[in-house]
């Protein structure tokens, strides 16, 4: 269902729970939810957000601040993609008799060596070029970070994923967006160790976020420059 907050001039949906307490989330640029429990009055829910009016305001304005357009890539000469945190142009060579596209990163360029305009081969071929260098940026720093940590990752993964940057599962397995490399290098370390404090506390708990700041103490402009950023890194 949903309800209207005048204090808020904002309409905002309830989703009842088998719970306790009452959740509120933002789910960029402009929706609010909040999760309440099963059997709960409407004045009550009204005034929970009504006490949280300042927090959703600044949500709202910090999210619609943000440029959530994707720009489809066109695979085209001088095109630009990012790697480490800058951007840097493409250059397609035709070749001949090639049975895959093949991609070269060199002298602060990318290189398409193909056969085809094809540009769902083109891209499947920067995707698997990403989930490489993923993979080696990832091993190499939850190697690093391993020394904070009493427990190891059982499988690490590099996926194709739209919406998550990482994840980690019950038995230890971390899976990573192979898109992680297109950013700058302390953004994947904060992704790493995200993941990696989830080997201890599998939530978003005080003790959960007090683990990531032992290690990363700057973690919180780390997380606010993905949040802003975030979007812009795609194939």
């Amino acid at each position: 269902m949903s309800l209207y907050n005048e204090a808020l001039d904002i309409e905002f949906i309830v989703e009842y729970r088998n719970r306790k307490t009452f959740e509120i989330r933002i789910e960029p640029p402009c929706v609010v939810i909040v999760r309440a429990p099963k059997g709960v009055r409407e004045e009550d829910i009204l005034k929970i957000v009504d006490a949280k009016k300042k927090w959703i305001r600044e949500k709202l304005s910090f999210f619609q601040g943000i440029d959530y357009t994707k720009i489809k890539k066109e695979y085209v000469n001088g095109e630009t993609f990012f790697y480490l945190g800058k951007a840097y142009p493409l250059k397609i060579i035709r070749g001949v008799a090639m049975r895959d596209a093949l991609v070269k990163f060199e002298k602060e360029m990318f290189y398409i060596t193909t056969h085809t305009d094809d540009e769902n081969i083109l891209k499947r071929a920067m995707k698997e070029w990403y989930r490489k260098k993923t993979s080696e940026e990832v091993i190499k720093r939850i190697a690093y970070f391993q020394k904070h940590f009493l427990v190891k990752p059982n499988t690490i993964k590099i996926k194709d994923q739209k919406k998550r940057w990482g994840s980690c599962s019950s038995k230890m397995n971390l899976n990573f967006n192979l898109r992680c490399a297109m950013m700058p290098e302390l953004i994947i370390d904060y992704l790493v160790v995200h993941e990696m404090c989830h080997m201890v506390h599998m939530n978003h708990s005080k003790a959960f976020w007090q683990l990531v700041r032992a290690i990363l103490p700057d973690y919180k402009e780390r997380r606010i420059w993905l949040k802003e950023n975030g979007m812009r890194m795609n194939i």
